[in-house]
């Protein structure tokens, strides 16, 4: 993997749940759109309200492929749509990581 894509979420700390469900969702969406999934990862001690999620790309390029499938995915347009719905997360950022190597 050359790139990871390091998504930090700041979630409503009273819909913890939904965003959980949200979160376990992609779990099986991204592999099947392309992504190599890392985890999503919950507050547990600490901060309640900022959630993280890593996935990993050969490239850019295919990073971009990958967000072009996700979003006529069926299933990862009813994902996203639910979030908007229920509001429980308030932003999200994207910071695009490249690993140390030797």
């Amino acid at each position: 993997m050359a790139i990871v894509c390091f998504i930090r979420y700041v979630i409503d700390p009273h819909q913890r749940e939904a965003f959980e469900a949200y979160a376990r969702n992609w779990l099986t969406i991204i592999p099947a759109c392309g992504g190599d999934l890392i985890g999503y990862f919950m507050p547990h001690e600490g901060t309640d309200n900022i959630a993280q999620a890593l996935i990993g790309f050969p490239s850019l390029a295919a990073y971009e492929t990958y967000r072009a499938r996700l979003k006529s995915d069926p299933v990862g347009a009813a994902n996203f749509r639910m979030a908007r719905e229920k509001r429980f997360i308030l932003s999200e950022e994207r910071t695009f990581l490249r690993p140390v190597t030797a």
